[in-house]
């Protein structure tokens, strides 16, 4: 596999589980030496690093429990210690702004707390993040903010949720305007459903993973290396003309 991102430093954030596990070690294969954020587990970041250097990459493992802007500054000082010790100095060419998530519920059923919480991992968590490291990002540099099929949909159950990826969809673009003058492109990818721990409960129900698949063009469940390959393709040479562009990885989910 060519290594063209060698030389290259990266962050993808909630990189110990799930898509963020692919997308680091997708963006090690290709010479990335890779900052594997995790908010609380440990043993499941240094796995994600067991496996990049398994296959000759390189990785560590940085804790930091995003949503705040003084994580966001906690995170950036530790990336600054490690980076330096491995490369003599702090400054990122990628960063995956990849923490999200959140649980179902409407608007009766939602109450602030949890508003808060989807609105601090999804949003709040990323800007502050991009602003704590917007000196340290060098020019040419890539930002990939990680969105859902969700921001398009008009589901009741998912309206806090929507909103959310829909406002990292808008940072996207407004913050695209702003780095492009550096030639740093900013992008977001939207995966649809995706087999992994996460569906698990869906991918392995018989009627529920039939009624994703009914109506998903491609007519199937999505994989996580098939996101972490668009997450590579903004990151390479090949996505450098791409920029405040909403990418959909989700099959064609609900066209």
């Amino acid at each position: 596999m060519t290594k063209e991102l060698e030389g290259k430093t990266a962050l993808v954030t909630g990189a110990s589980r799930g898509l963020g596990v692919h997308m680091a070690l997708r963006l090690a294969r290709g010479g990335a030496l890779v900052a594997v954020n995790y908010a609380s587990d440990e043993a499941a970041a240094n796995e994600t690093v067991r496996l990049i250097e398994k296959e000759g990459g390189k990785a560590f493992a940085v804790q930091a429990r995003l949503g705040s802007e003084v994580a966001a500054r906690e995170l950036a000082d530790k990336l600054d210690v490690e980076l330096t010790a491995r490369t003599g100095g702090n400054r990122l060419d990628i960063l995956v702004n990849n923490i999200g998530g959140g649980d179902y519920g409407g608007i009766r059923d939602t109450d602030e707390a949890m508003y808060d919480q989807m609105f601090d991992n999804n949003v709040k968590g990323p800007f502050f993040l991009t602003r704590a490291l917007y000196e340290r990002l060098n020019d040419f540099g890539r930002v990939i903010n990680i969105s859902s099929t969700g921001a398009r949909l008009t589901d009741p159950s998912i309206i806090v949720y929507t909103m959310a990826k829909t406002a990292v969809e808008a940072f996207t673009r407004v913050l695209a305007l702003e780095l492009g003058k550096r030639g740093i492109t900013v992008n977001s990818v939207a995966p649809g459903f995706t087999a992994g721990p996460t569906n698990d409960y869906i991918v392995n129900d018989p009627v529920s993973a039939k009624q994703v698949t009914d109506i998903t063009a491609l007519n199937r469940f999505g994989q996580p290396e098939e996101i972490a390959d668009v997450v590579y393709f903004l990151a390479s040479s090949a996505g450098r003309w791409v920029t405040a562009q909403h990418i959909e990885a989700s099959g064609g989910f609900r066209l």
